[in-house]
């Protein structure tokens, strides 16, 4: 299928993107997936969120193995670890890992072991450098209440950020202040994580309208400089057919508010990618429709929505689970390469909102409670109805 000669584990995740997630399937799977339900409202998301992909399973004739194992602040609570090797264990021995969110106001930014250093341990030790997170307008009518940009802007908007995740400022060198007043984090990319993580957006592209934007600040600093040249290089050595464009973070912030329609895959260094994603994720009108999925060199995927973990409203029934329904989509999609069935569950979510039904965080701005307003598994139970129905696949 390639032209040019990868990294023998890169195959696996090229073949997965490129050609066989994009084709319908007609294959029984028997997989393992590792839920981490974390923090805050992340066991009611993740419950309904497995329920969904079980009656996936029972219409389509798959089998999922679940394995649920602690992560975040409530790893913290049982063993003292934001990650315990149980749950690194897991993952490694899995398919997939399905998390809802990691977080609380009792593990602060003080506190000597934080939820979110989970975080970080786990993309290191899964190799996950590549997080992908599609911005799209899945209701026009959420966008038209929630978002703060105008629907003949946003009208059309369907793009994704390849964000790079190992590399860059976040595992720099560290140097803290120690009272003299003075702290710095070094930002730090080689040519092998530039060139892994372009050609997962070029392979994106090539599936997509086939443009591929390269954020960086090549103006001033040397690490985008190295970026830059390197993006440049492979893109036209292994994917002449992609176009390329490159765009400084600074007016690309503005572009995405100005025109967003116009982006298509987006790839990024780990900073900037944080950042401009979610800016993004202002634009369809709710962090609550947002998906994402962080992917090693192999098949395996952590999937996630991108809001946290709302420790305001944990207990209470209330969070939207959509994004953590759509995650599960992914991972249907990028780990599974089931896209017939990824492809469900999105329609699926859709058609439930456009009949009208929310959640309390989807409501325009001052609009009371209604029959449509749905707790977390009443909107659970509305998407799982529809995939019950196999004529949705």
């Amino acid at each position: 299928f390639f032209s040019v000669v990868h990294p023998p584990r890169m195959n696996r995740l090229f073949r997965q993107i490129s050609s066989s997630a994009f084709r319908h399937q007609s294959r029984n799977i028997h997989g393992k997936i590792t839920v981490l339900p974390g923090d805050g409202i992340g066991p009611e998301i993740i419950a309904e969120a497995v329920k969904c992909l079980n009656t996936v399973a029972n219409v389509r004739n798959h089998q999922f193995d679940f394995d649920e194992q602690p992560m975040g602040g409530a790893a913290i609570d049982l063993t003292g670890d934001p990650l315990p090797e149980a749950t690194l264990a897991s993952c490694r021995s899995a398919g997939a890992a399905l998390m809802g969110s990691v977080g609380t106001p009792k593990y602060g930014p003080e506190s000597p072991v934080r939820p979110e250093q989970g975080l970080l341990k786990i993309r290191k030790e899964l190799g996950l450098f590549c997080n992908l997170r599609p911005v799209n307008i899945i209701s026009n009518s959420i966008a038209e209440t929630g978002s703060s940009i105008k629907m003949s802007v946003l009208k059309g908007t369907d793009m994704i950020f390849v964000r790079e995740l190992t590399g860059g400022i976040y595992f720099g060198k560290r140097v803290e202040d120690d009272g003299s007043g003075r702290a710095s984090d070094e930002e730090l990319y080689t040519t092998m994580e530039v060139e892994r993580v372009t050609r997962v957006a070029a392979q994106l592209a090539r599936k997509r309208r086939n443009k591929v934007t390269s954020v960086d600040k090549a103006n001033v600093l040397a690490s985008s400089r190295l970026w830059r040249k390197v993006v440049t290089r492979v893109m036209k050595e292994e994917f002449p057919d992609v176009e390329i464009e490159h765009a400084l973070v600074d007016s690309l912030a503005m572009d995405l508010i100005r025109r967003p329609r116009d982006f298509d895959v987006l790839v990024t260094t780990n900073i900037f990618g944080d950042i401009l994603s979610d800016e993004a994720s202002v634009l369809p009108g709710s962090l609550g429709l947002l998906p994402s999925a962080s992917l090693n060199e192999g098949a395996f995927g952590l999937y996630e929505p991108i809001h946290g973990s709302a420790p305001d409203i944990a207990g209470k029934g209330v969070a939207n689970p959509l994004a953590t329904i759509l995650s599960a989509a992914m991972m249907l999609r990028h780990s599974f390469n089931l896209e017939v069935e990824a492809k469900a569950i999105e329609n699926a979510v859709e058609s439930v909102l456009d009949e009208g039904f929310r959640t309390p965080d989807l409501l325009e701005w001052g609009a009371k409670h209604d029959a449509n307003t749905l707790g977390t598994v009443a909107m659970g139970d509305k998407v799982n109805a529809k995939l019950s129905n196999a004529s949705m696949y």
